[in-house]
């Protein structure tokens, strides 16, 4: 709260940067990794006030106690609990909560501040479907009907108005981003879809768990929710939104690095069409970059930035390709298109806070 400026309120959105007061911003759930992000990229956003953070099991440490590091750009800043926080002095609240408890949060506090939330708790239109793989029933089903799903580069009209934006999983961005142009396009197959994805260990969170200490994961490389994970309907929903029923296989694995998710996502099609279509639909996209023929997306080309890096390869088999989607899975892939999403509610560039070169090496 030390760095809570009286300023005006802005919510219309719409208005040009140069004519709004900086955006007051609240942070539901600072202690993880994507609360870290989230306060990192903002402290470098011209645009934006962090008021307020929250960590109701850290609440009245310091930034620096909760995250080596972030204390000078939050030097005064404590965390508090949630319920101690005043919403109605904010623009946004991003709620970067565990699943299953973003639901009541938002409800409480959601015709007073618009809202980005970065769990999966609205992120699938189909209630059912979220309590047969979340194993939770959804207990704000009236907000889900009106939550949009903030794919970006795909939803930019409704993202705009929206009150409750649902940021998308990282495994399905980098899915969606390079299939969806070619499914509109009819250029790939709708069966035998196959993606072989990796992630970064990040992307299970900062919860302390046995098969994620160093000594397990560490000159490791294992496959995960084999069949059964969580993303699987959302990478369902999103292709088929397209009117494009796609049957496909999406298998995760987790590698022994700190971030990023590589996607290796094998179809049917002719890749020099396929280059081709991305090429043209992405080209004036910030943030995603098609590769020139004989380059290979790569994770440590995108890691610390909000870039998807797409290459397209000829399979062996004829009429095959291969589609390779690299993200940063804590940034593009959470809390960097959750703030490209907050500079489309508001009417900022969407590279505002986001012009960030990779971390090299």
């Amino acid at each position: 709260m030390g760095q809570a400026v009286v300023r005006a309120r802005v919510r219309t959105s719409g208005l040009k940067a140069k004519q709004m007061a900086k955006l007051r911003v609240i942070v539901f759930g600072g202690s993880g990794y994507t609360g870290a992000e989230l306060l990192r990229l903002l402290a470098l956003h011209d645009d934006v006030d962090v008021v307020a953070v929250s960590a109701d099991r850290r609440a009245g440490e310091l930034m620096d106690q909760v995250h080596g590091g972030l204390g000078a750009l939050y030097p005064n800043l404590r965390l508090q609990r949630i319920v101690d926080i005043d919403v109605a002095m904010a623009d946004l609240v991003f709620c970067a909560l565990p699943h299953g408890t973003t639901q009541e949060v938002v409800t409480k506090i959601i015709d007073k501040v618009r809202v980005v939330d970065l769990s999966a708790d609205f992120r699938l239109a189909n209630t059912e479907t979220y309590a047969k793989w979340y194993g939770l029933e959804h207990q704000a089903k009236e907000l889900q009907k009106e939550a949009v799903y903030g794919l970006s580069e795909w939803a930019r009209g409704a993202v705009k108005d929206a009150r409750l934006v649902a940021n998308p999983g990282c495994y399905p961005t980098s899915v969606q981003i390079p299939l969806l142009p070619l499914l509109a396009h009819d250029l790939i197959g709708r069966e035998h879809v196959v993606i072989d994805a990796k992630s970064g260990v990040s992307g299970a969170g900062r919860s302390l768990k046995d098969h994620l200490l160093f000594n397990e994961v560490n000159e490791g490389f294992a496959a995960y929710g084999v069949g059964a994970h969580r993303h699987t309907p959302e990478i369902a929903q999103g292709l088929m939104a397209k009117n494009a029923e796609v049957s496909f296989t999406f298998t995760p694995h987790l590698v022994p690095m700190n971030r990023g998710i590589l996607s290796t996502i094998h179809v049917a099609g002719d890749h020099q069409q396929i280059r081709a279509c991305l090429l043209d639909h992405y080209a004036d996209e910030a943030f995603v970059q098609v590769l020139p023929q004989g380059h290979t997306a790569s994770t440590s080309h995108v890691r610390g930035t909000n870039n998807v890096r797409i290459s397209v390869h000829e399979e062996h088999v004829s009429g095959r390709a291969v589609v390779v989607s690299a993200i940063d899975n804590l940034i593009k892939g959470a809390s960097g298109q959750a703030i490209q999403n907050m500079n489309i509610m508001f009417g900022l560039a969407e590279d505002r806070g986001l012009k960030l070169a990779p971390l090299r090496p």
